[in-house]
């Protein structure tokens, strides 16, 4: 272990998790070799092992290096404070790994001497684990957790819409929105085109006025639709095993929305108790959905990026340029956070509707010849770095007051 190691923690551990066990590389500063043990993915035998450093050591600073920055490993080992973990990226470790092994070998504890060999020679270039507040966190994955769901919502509505389309394509005319508690009740109580004919027309106006839909123009419109509505099929073997389908996709439907609703709730609640809500809060088209996400890619640490450009090439907004000899090539950056670089990109997108220079911006991109997705992604690069001057000056955005200073610079987009 070098002289800077050996300062400032009493060992060096490099962890190569798994699912069921991990590999363990120990590097004591007081001694000369390596020491190599297996530990099982249990809550108690990582306590054990936990607490037999702390006797070793007396309660010194242990590093532990290990391939995750978030995950059931690195929560068990976070409880411990006389440990410092540092996540390093598991890219790094296969790259540093092939480029001393061409035959591309590969084997748990070496990769876990490897963690210790990278931190013993590049202590400088890695970066402790700072997993800020207790809010902040459960933020964090509150908002990263809504938007699976989300996707899991849309991917059930395209399941679902397509089993409509076989035999009963009429509801997905008569309802605009498909993630709506209407949509679900009326084919959970209707699920074909002939059971919902027979129902009475006071029947059909009730169930309307009992789920918030009060335009009785639009009502009527909808009950005459069902009156005079054709089946698309009458063949039982179609339309039976469709409807069963569609019976399954409407109560998962259903209970991903109430989810969605939860989630909802809980976030709201944990982000407007936050200091820096309101910061993020002002920001155009931000609203209760990206607001929350944008706090949660920011964080807490004001120190952990010197300068924008830091955390746009984190982030993946950056693009990455390439020279080799007289070429040079510009293309997307493929390793980053591909959630934080999601929020960017779509709070970007829905900006162009609540800010006149970001429409104005997008719209010349476009003029460019740009795409839709490479003018939104230059429209994020553009709102980052205003946005990090506002999180480091702990200033809300005011757009008149941005667009002012626009004005002053003579910037084209206001023209």
């Amino acid at each position: 272990m070098n002289a800077i190691c050996q300062e400032k923690y009493a060992a060096v551990i490099g962890i190569d998790w798994a699912d069921r066990k991990h590999d363990i590389c120990l590097s004591d500063a007081r001694a000369s070799s390596l020491e190599f043990t297996t530990l099982a993915h249990k809550p108690e035998a990582i306590d054990a092992w936990a607490n037999a450093l702390w006797d070793r050591f007396h309660d010194q600073p242990v590093a532990v290096c290990l391939e995750q920055s978030k995950g059931p490993l690195i929560y068990a080992l976070m409880k411990y404070d006389f440990i410092t973990l540092f996540p390093i990226n598991p890219q790094t470790v296969a790259r540093y790994r092939r480029a001393f092994t061409t035959s591309r070998a590969k084997d748990d504890p070496r990769d876990a001497e490897i963690l210790v060999e990278l931190f013993d020679r590049h202590p400088d270039k890695l970066r402790p684990w700072s997993p800020g507040s207790v809010e902040l966190r459960a933020l964090q994955q509150l908002v990263e957790m809504r938007r699976r769901l989300v996707a899991d919502k849309v991917r059930i509505i395209n399941r679902l819409t397509a089993a409509l389309k076989n035999y009963y394509p009429q509801p997905l005319e008569w309802f605009q929105d498909k993630d709506t508690d209407i949509f679900c009740d009326f084919l959970t109580r209707w699920p074909t085109l002939k059971q919902v004919q027979r129902a009475r027309k006071q029947t059909l106006l009730t169930f309307f006025t009992n789920h918030n839909a009060r335009y009785p123009a639009i009502n009527a419109q909808r009950v005459t639709a069902i009156k005079g509505a054709s089946p698309l099929t009458n063949d039982a073997g179609v339309i039976q095993p469709n409807q069963l389908l569609v019976q399954a996709l409407v109560q998962q439907l259903k209970v991903i929305l109430e989810n969605i609703r939860q989630f909802d709730t809980t976030i709201h609640d944990l982000f407007k108790q936050h200091d820096d809500a309101n910061l993020f809060s002002a920001l155009p088209g931000a609203g209760a959905q990206f607001a929350p996400r944008l706090l949660a890619a920011f964080g807490e640490d004001r120190n952990r990026y010197t300068q924008a450009g830091d955390l746009l090439q984190y982030a993946g907004i950056a693009p990455v340029t390439e020279r080799s000899g007289q070429k040079s090539w510009v293309h997307w950056r493929y390793s980053c956070p591909k959630f934080m670089r999601q929020s960017f990109i779509e709070w970007a997108r829905e900006s162009i509707r609540h800010s006149f220079w970001a429409r104005s911006f997008y719209q010349q991109q476009r003029e460019k010849g740009k795409s839709h997705q490479i003018a939104v992604r230059a429209l994020a690069f553009k709102w980052i770095r205003i946005l990090f001057r506002c999180w480091q000056d702990h200033k809300p955005y005011d757009e008149a007051k941005y667009l002012m200073a626009l004005k002053d610079k003579g910037s084209p987009l206001l023209n």
